[in-house]
């Protein structure tokens, strides 16, 4: 689906007739969705709907899970990514998960980490990414007298950020983000909400959560899944006054989920 409301927001990401199944069972039914580029995109839906593993799908790491197979096509600049390396993939496609999953290392670590995985190694170039990505993510103040620190004595917010600093590290063009603030308090929250903003001139941002008031606060646009089927696409103002399918309204609703 294209999203009403994006004739100035070309695809970034997209994916044509998507399926993805865990052995029988099918978690993803034939979707169709278009990610405009510098925007954010919500998913939302009821636990369960697919949308996660949605997201999953669009740098491949689903195929970790064993028995997952996958059906359709999935383009980044209008390219099928099973044409491309999974680690230039996941380069240009970065993902943050749920829990702040700080590596027990310093902080200067945790941002090296990536670019000494693709060939940097240079203690200068190394210093120049780890401050850029820091001062990214609001982080430099607070943390560049403690680089070499382990990253585990950090907030759950500087966590959270410092995981989102390691992906920039690596200069992504899209950032993949599956419920960051549902281990967050809701000042975290905001912030994280508040960078996201700032962020998406720059990256084009696919954001899973269950909480939809953050979904109206922070998104662009918002695709609503159900039962593995993408239900409703549309503009995030679209979506939340005028839905135009039952089962959607009745999700914005609070009468399920």
């Amino acid at each position: 689906m294209s999203p009403e409301g994006s004739v100035n927001s070309p695809a970034k990401l997209a994916t044509k007739n998507l399926s993805v199944f865990y052995g029988s069972f099918q978690a993803v039914i034939d979707v169709g969705i278009e990610f405009p580029a510098c925007a954010i995109t919500a998913i939302i839906g009821p636990s369960g709907c697919g949308k996660s593993t949605l997201l999953r799908s669009l740098n491949r790491m689903n195929e970790l899970i064993e028995g997952a197979k996958i059906r359709g096509e999935i383009l980044l600049d209008g390219k099928n990514i099973y044409q491309l390396n999974v680690l230039e993939l996941r380069k240009r496609v970065g993902m943050v998960f749920q829990r702040p999953n700080a590596f027990p290392l310093s902080v200067f670590d945790n941002i090296a980490y990536g670019p000494r995985v693709h060939g940097i190694n240079r203690r200068q170039k190394l210093t120049e990414i780890v401050e850029r990505s820091l001062k990214a993510v609001r982080l430099w103040d607070e943390l560049k007298d403690r680089l070499d620190q382990n990253a585990l004595g950090l907030t759950d917010e500087q966590r959270q950020r410092l995981c989102i600093a390691r992906m920039l590290a690596v200069e992504p063009e899209v950032l993949l983000l599956d419920e960051p603030c549902s281990a967050l308090d809701p000042i975290a929250t905001l912030h994280i909400e508040d960078l996201l903003r700032q962020l998406k001139e720059k990256y084009t941002i696919v954001i899973v959560t269950h909480n939809m008031q953050q979904a109206a606060r922070v998104s662009d646009f918002t695709g609503f899944m159900l039962l593995g089927k993408l239900i409703e696409f549309g503009t995030t103002s679209q979506i939340f006054t005028r839905p135009q399918h039952p089962e959607t309204e009745n999700y914005i609703s609070g009468r399920f989920g």
